[in-house]
C-alpha cells in the first residue's frame, strides 16, 4: 500500500495516489481519460469526453443550494515526463513511485511527481465523490495536453460550460491567489542540410554537461538557473576556434516548457588536438562552477573518447548554427514595471537536436503583454532566420489580464483570513495558465487560481508540501458552501 494514501485529507491523497498509477504524459492520455470516466460512473456523476479531449464532470447542487452560482473547478490531466538519467521509467506504461521525505514533502523516485496538476485533478475527484459537501452546481473541467500547448483549453467548445465562477487549481503556492498570468507561443526553427564526410584520420569526443537543476521555464526562469544548451554553446564555439573542432551531433533538452538540464555534443578534431580540447573542457567546467556558485551545485562537464562518426555538419552550416544558438536570447527579457518582482517577458531555449542532416530547435517565449510576446518572438525568429533556418510558430495563447475587483477573490481572501489568521497574497504569475484561453470563450467568468504548495515542477525534484493540502481543502469546501 502506498504511504501517501492515508495522508490528510485522505479524500485528495487517496485519489492522487490512484492517479499516479495511471500513465498520463502529455500526448498519451487515453488511459487517464478512461480512468476519469470510469471514476465518474462509479461515484454517480455525469461525465463525458468533449471534442477537445477534455473530461467534463457535472454534479448537481446540494438540496436547498440550487440558486447558488455554478462553480467550475479546472485542472489539467497531463504531466511533464521528466526522469533522471539513470531511471528506466516508461511514462507510457509505468506508475509513478511516490514517497514522503523527511521534511514533509511527497516526491517521486527518479521522475516528475505529476502533482502538477494531479493534485488539482484529485481535488475535483474528491468533490465529485463526496455526498456530504454543500455547494451550488459544480462542474469539473479536466483539460488535455496543457503542458505541450494548452490544446484542450484552446479547442474547448463554446457553450459547453454552465458555471459563473472558474477556480483554476493549477497554482503552486498555498496562501497566494493568482489573478493573472503570462501568455506564450511555441517557436520552432528547422534546417535540413547535406552532411559531409569526416576526415577518417580525425578523432571524436563526446562532451556532456549535466547535473543542472533545470526547472519550470515560467515559474523559475528568474532564478538564474543554468541552461544546458547555453553552457554548451560557449564551449563549442571556443572548441571550433581553438581546437579545429567540427560539430557532428548536438542533443540538449527534452521539454519545451522546462529549462534544459543536460546537453551533449559529438565533436571531431585532429588527433593531436584532443588533449587541448579536454583541457578546455576542464577550464570551462571550472568557469561554470564559479559562475553558478550558490545556484547550481551539481554541474558535471566532461569529455569522453568515442568512435569517429562518418559524417558531420558542413563547416558553414555549423558556424551559422553555433552563432545563432550563441546569440539567441534565453532567460528574462524584462520585469513588469508596475510589479518589479514579477517577470513580464522571457524566453527558454529548450531543445536542440542536430544530427543526420536535420536541425530542430524549440523555444518557448512568454509574456504578459502581447506586444512584448510579439517582440521576443520576432527577435528569436530573426536570429535563426539569419542562420538560414525555417521558422514556425504555433500554440499561441494570450496573457490573463488581472481583475483585482473579482468578487470570488474577495470571498477567498475573507475566508482565508478567517481560517488562517493572516492575509493571503494576491499575485500575477509568469507561468502560463489556461484561464486566459477559457476566458476568451467564456468572458463572463469570475476567475481565480489557487492550490497547495509545490516546488520544482517539470523536474525530477518536483515535490508537494503535505501540510498545505488540508488547509487548501478546507478553504475550497468553505467557498463552495458560501457560493
Amino acid at each position: 500500500m502506498s504511504e501517501i494514501k492515508n495522508l490528510n485529507p485522505e479524500c485528495i491523497w487517496r485519489n492522487f495516489d490512484a492517479l499516479t498509477q495511471v500513465p498520463r504524459p502529455s500526448g498519451h492520455l487515453e488511459k487517464v481519460q478512461q480512468f476519469l470516466l470510469d471514476f465518474a460512473a462509479r461515484v454517480g456523476v455525469e461525465a463525458f469526453k468533449d471534442p477537445a479531449n477534455n473530461i467534463v464532470m457535472r454534479k448537481p447542487a446540494s438540496p436547498g443550494m440550487e440558486g447558488k452560482k455554478g462553480i467550475i473547478l479546472q485542472a489539467h490531466m497531463d504531466m511533464v515526463p521528466q526522469k533522471s538519467p539513470e531511471s528506466t521509467h516508461n511514462f507510457e506504461t509505468d506508475p509513478i513511485q511516490t514517497y514522503i521525505d523527511e521534511e514533509g514533502w511527497v516526491r517521486a523516485k527518479g521522475t516528475t511527481l505529476g502533482a502538477d496538476n494531479g493534485l488539482g485533478v484529485a481535488t475535483i475527484m474528491a468533490v465529485m465523490e463526496d455526498k456530504t459537501l454543500k455547494h451550488g452546481p459544480v462542474e469539473g473541467l479536466i483539460t488535455a495536453d496543457e503542458e505541450t500547448g494548452m490544446f484542450g483549453a484552446n479547442d474547448l467548445p463554446a457553450g459547453e460550460l454552465n458555471g459563473d465562477i472558474l477556480l483554476n487549481l493549477d497554482s503552486e503556492t498555498w496562501g497566494k491567489f493568482v489573478i493573472g498570468s503570462a501568455g506564450g507561443i511555441n517557436v520552432t526553427a528547422t534546417l535540413e542540410y547535406k552532411e559531409v564526410e569526416t576526415d577518417p584520420n580525425d578523432a571524436a569526443v563526446r562532451v556532456t554537461v549535466k547535473g543542472l537543476r533545470g526547472g519550470h521555464s515560467g515559474l523559475e526562469i528568474h532564478e538564474g538557473r543554468a541552461n544546458a544548451n547555453k553552457l554548451m554553446v560557449r564551449f563549442v564555439r571556443e572548441a571550433i576556434a581553438e581546437c579545429e573542432a567540427r560539430l557532428a551531433t548536438w542533443h540538449g533538452g527534452n521539454m519545451r516548457n522546462a529549462i534544459p538540464f543536460k546537453a551533449e555534443v559529438v565533436l571531431t578534431l585532429p588527433k593531436e588536438n584532443v588533449d587541448a580540447l579536454k583541457e578546455l573542457v576542464d577550464d570551462w567546467k571550472a568557469d561554470f562552477i564559479d559562475e553558478y556558485k550558490g545556484i547550481e551545485d551539481g554541474i558535471e562537464f566532461y569529455a569522453e573518447d568515442v568512435d569517429t562518426p562518418k559524417m558531420q555538419v558542413p563547416e558553414e552550416i555549423q558556424d551559422n548554427l553555433v552563432n545563432a544558438i550563441y546569440a539567441v536570447h534565453d532567460g528574462v527579457v524584462r520585469m513588469i514595471p508596475a510589479y518589479p518582482n514579477v517577470v513580464e517577458t522571457s524566453s527558454n531555449l529548450a531543445i536542440i537536436n542536430i544530427e543526420g542532416g536535420n536541425t530542430l530547435i524549440k523555444l518557448l517565449p512568454r509574456s504578459s503583454r502581447e506586444d512584448m510576446k510579439d517582440y521576443v518572438t520576432t527577435m528569436i525568429s530573426s536570429c535563426f532566420s539569419m542562420a538560414g533556418m525555417k521558422i514556425e510558430t504555433g500554440g499561441s495563447y494570450g496573457g490573463w489580464d488581472p481583475n483585482p475587483d473579482s468578487p470570488m477573490l474577495a470571498k477567498l481572501m475573507k475566508i482565508y483570513k478567517e481560517q488562517n489568521g493572516e492575509d493571503a497574497i494576491v499575485q500575477i504569475d509568469h507561468a502560463g495558465l489556461e484561464c486566459s484561453i477559457i476566458l476568451g470563450k467564456y468572458p463572463h467568468l469570475d476567475v481565480v487560481s489557487l492550490g497547495p504548495t509545490m516546488r520544482s515542477p517539470h523536474t525530477t525534484s518536483e515535490r508537494a508540501q503535505i501540510s498545505t493540502v488540508a488547509p487548501f481543502w478546507e478553504l475550497l469546501k468553505a467557498v463552495m458552501e458560501e457560493g
